[in-house]
């Protein structure tokens, strides 16, 4: 299995950035596709976005189009999240996943491993 420690979080104003990181140990990194998901308080877990197990194919939600960018170094064993102009609906738990898939995934079932979560918050 392969374990996940997110980091990067913090206070932001809006229009500001953050990027985030997601460090994986154990298992080979390249097996995996990865992705980001997004909770805010009382409400559901949401996909953010996902790249591939390779990094050829990458998919965000329509929400963030746009202002975020996903990507990974496999050298590092590492998958970012860059956020640009951020905004107040932002603001949430972000968590890493992996999933054993090989291609892109947009559904929390999809994902196997999670990381621990980072808190981003968007001051308005």
């Amino acid at each position: 299995q392969v374990q996940l420690v997110e980091s990067g979080g913090g206070l932001v104003e809006t229009g500001g950035s953050l990027r985030l990181s997601c460090a994986a140990s154990g298992r080979t990194f390249t097996r995996y596709t990865m992705g980001w998901f997004r909770q805010a308080p009382g409400k559901e877990r949401e996909f953010v976005a996902s790249i591939s197990a390779i990094g050829g194919s990458e998919y965000l939600a329509d929400s963030v189009k746009g202002r975020f960018t996903i990507s990974r170094d496999n050298d590092k064993n590492t998958l970012y999240l860059q956020m640009n102009s951020l905004k107040s609906e932002d603001s949430a738990v972000y968590y890493c996943a992996a999933s054993n898939s090989v291609a892109v995934r947009t559904t929390k079932a999809a994902y196997a491993y999670w990381g621990q979560g980072t808190q981003v918050t968007v001051s308005s």
